[in-house]
């Protein structure tokens, strides 16, 4: 059943508010996959706060002209095109879908939207290899940490020789 005007209208509008209001977007076309897979997919992305929309590239252009990002080349892909929204995070659609594109041939990034700005193929799989927040805050209080383990070393290693001095004087006295 065709899709009405004003269902059509609502789903522009629908993306174009997810669009403005999420950290990260990637557009990617899958097809040939079984719904096995197309559902482990949406799963997988619906666990780390991902959502997956299928919509018509035509409405996808009109949604992206609305929320704002012009420079966004749709129109040349020639397979159906679904969207990965993420409100918290920038990374995550372009690194779960890079990592379910290695084990599904039919996966292909095509391009994305970071902080309102269309980004390509490309640089859709260049985010896709960085690390994630988690382990970029990780390394971060690796960092600042390790400054502080080093000087509780050399304090305890000086209190330490300290004791091991007065120790050896008490038994060459004793």
């Amino acid at each position: 059943m065709a899709k009405t005007k004003q269902r059509k209208e609502q789903e522009v509008q629908k993306l174009v508010e997810r669009l403005k209001s999420s950290k990260g977007a990637v557009f990617v076309s899958y097809d040939s996959l079984t719904v096995g897979e197309t559902t482990a997919l949406r799963q997988e992305l619906r666990a780390e706060g991902v959502s997956l929309t299928m919509i018509k590239k035509r409405l996808l252009k009109i949604a992206l002209e609305q929320a704002g990002i012009t420079d966004a080349t749709v129109d040349d892909h020639k397979k159906n095109i679904s969207v990965a929204v993420s409100e918290t995070d920038e990374v995550a659609p372009a690194k779960l879908l890079a990592t379910f594109a290695k084990a599904h041939e039919t996966v292909e990034l095509q391009g994305g939207v970071l902080e309102s700005a269309f980004i390509d193929q490309a640089q859709v799989t260049a985010l896709a290899k960085l690390p994630s927040k988690d382990e970029l805050l990780a390394k971060m209080v690796g960092s600042l940490k390790s400054p502080l383990s080093g000087m509780v070393g050399v304090l305890s290693g000086t209190t330490r020789s300290f004791v091991q001095v007065l120790t050896a004087i008490k038994e060459q006295k004793a």
